[in-house]
């Protein structure tokens, strides 16, 4: 599974195309009144202006080489702030086999760099955010993980080694083998490393061969191909 697009909304547009392609270099696909997009390797994401109640905030993961971890959260350490849980400015999974480390932009998006050991595509360049490969990880925050799960299933995407759905935990949805994945969770579950809860915000995926995954204002999910 590849996740080739994300679309997010967000009332902080000029921040955050300021914050990602001024302060942290990301790669300026397109730069319109109402949106921007940026780019790494294999994905894009796409912050599009939404107007009313609430601010719009998300949890996503970048893939990058496990070779240059430590280069790129010296490099962040220059540019940003890094979120702590328990002390600790980083995280270790050994389920994952994965070291990540975590930052908030001035959306509040909890932005997550992840160093996975299946990962071989060394780099011997000088880490940028150019050398970030694709967004491997996409929460999805849904009232309800059983039809979302079912619904994925539909177009391909099944549970990480056929693990039971849990309304109260966060769900992997993906091939391990790939290590890119959508994450299912219910509205006020804490993000680890942030003071914040899952919240219920409108948008849209576009999976490689497999179709669009999106979200509703009333936090439903929906899929087609």
């Amino acid at each position: 599974m590849l996740i080739q697009r994300v679309g997010l909304y967000t009332n902080k547009r000029k921040e955050l195309e300021k914050f990602y392609v001024n302060r942290l270099g990301f790669s300026l696909l397109k730069s319109e009144e109402e949106c921007f997009q940026i780019g790494v390797q294999e994905s894009e994401i796409e912050f599009v202006t939404r107007e009313g109640e609430g601010s719009p905030f998300y949890h996503f993961a970048f893939d990058l080489p496990p070779n240059h971890f430590e280069a790129a959260k010296s490099w962040a350490q220059e540019r940003v702030q890094l979120n702590r849980e328990d002390g600790a400015d980083e995280g270790i999974f050994s389920h994952l086999q994965a070291r990540s480390f975590y930052f908030s932009d001035p959306a509040g998006n909890i932005v997550e760099f992840i160093a996975r050991k299946s990962n071989q595509k060394d780099h011997t360049k000088p880490f940028t955010a150019r050398v970030l490969q694709r967004v491997s990880e996409m929460s999805v925050v849904t009232r309800d993980v059983y039809t979302a799960s079912q619904k994925l299933r539909r177009i391909g995407i099944e549970e990480r080694d056929q693990q039971k759905i849990h309304s109260k935990f966060l769900n992997l949805m993906g091939e391990r083998e790939k290590a890119s994945y959508l994450l299912l969770v219910r509205p006020g579950r804490r993000w680890i490393f942030s003071n914040q809860s899952s919240a219920c915000f409108p948008l849209d995926i576009t999976i490689k061969d497999r179709g669009i995954v999106s979200v509703d204002q009333q936090g439903i999910v929906h899929v087609s191909k």
